[in-house]
């Protein structure tokens, strides 16, 4: 058995190398038991569940490397608890970096405000307005303000939501191109929100990364 797995703040993620057919697939963090062990983790939580630990910006430039073909490319980790990021110039790692600040509970706090005032981030457009936020949690009192001040509900989020995109934007480098991975791909106000081309990679780089490492451990190709 070789079980991975990206542990989450409020998912985790985890692939079975031994499997069949290896597809990666969802938990809530909340159902994974304290008992279970895994072979391989990366992930906040991820230390409480393995012996074999992997720095999430190593997890995430490995699975950048193996998923995308360009030479000189940005990817952007956007999860609930914070926003990560690696650059490649002519295929050499360049920079990295990681926010826990900006990006404080970013992914969590839109998620949650969908379910509270009910909306589907699929039909809501893309606001003229973003606020000035400097992380997820404290950006909520502006929408509260909003709201007071006769904003509609889904016109206020849209515009906290397109703030955090731009946030997230400038701290990767304000580059031309994203490659954007975690839960927040799924969410097309958020990827429309931002100043540059996005192009969505989904949950899984991060695991993506914990496979090419595992396999090399293993001495596969």
């Amino acid at each position: 058995m070789m079980l991975l797995a990206d542990f989450g703040t409020t998912y985790a993620k985890f692939i079975d190398l031994a499997a069949a057919k290896p597809l990666p697939y969802l938990e809530p963090a909340k159902n994974i038991s304290p008992e279970l062990r895994v072979d391989m983790a990366t992930g906040h939580n991820g230390k409480r569940f393995t012996d074999y630990y992997v720095n999430e910006l190593i997890a995430l430039a490995r699975g950048g490397e193996q998923l995308i073909s360009d030479e000189d490319f940005t990817l952007l980790d956007c999860g609930s608890r914070d926003i990560k990021f690696v650059r490649y110039e002519k295929g050499v790692l360049a920079d990295m970096g990681w926010n826990a600040e900006c990006g404080a509970s970013m992914g969590f706090t839109i998620e949650l405000l969908g379910r509270y005032y009910n909306l589907d981030y699929h039909q809501v457009p893309v606001p003229k307005k973003s606020f000035s936020v400097t992380c997820g949690v404290l950006g909520m009192s502006q929408i509260f303000d909003e709201i007071s001040a006769g904003s509609g509900e889904e016109q206020a989020v849209a515009s906290f939501v397109k703030s955090i995109a731009i946030n997230a934007f400038r701290f990767a480098g304000e580059p031309a191109r994203i490659h954007l991975s975690g839960g927040l791909c799924d969410n097309p106000l958020f990827v429309k929100s931002f100043p540059g081309e996005v192009i969505p990679m989904g949950r899984f780089v991060l695991l993506k990364g914990l496979a090419v490492m595992a396999k090399k451990l293993k001495g596969q190709p």
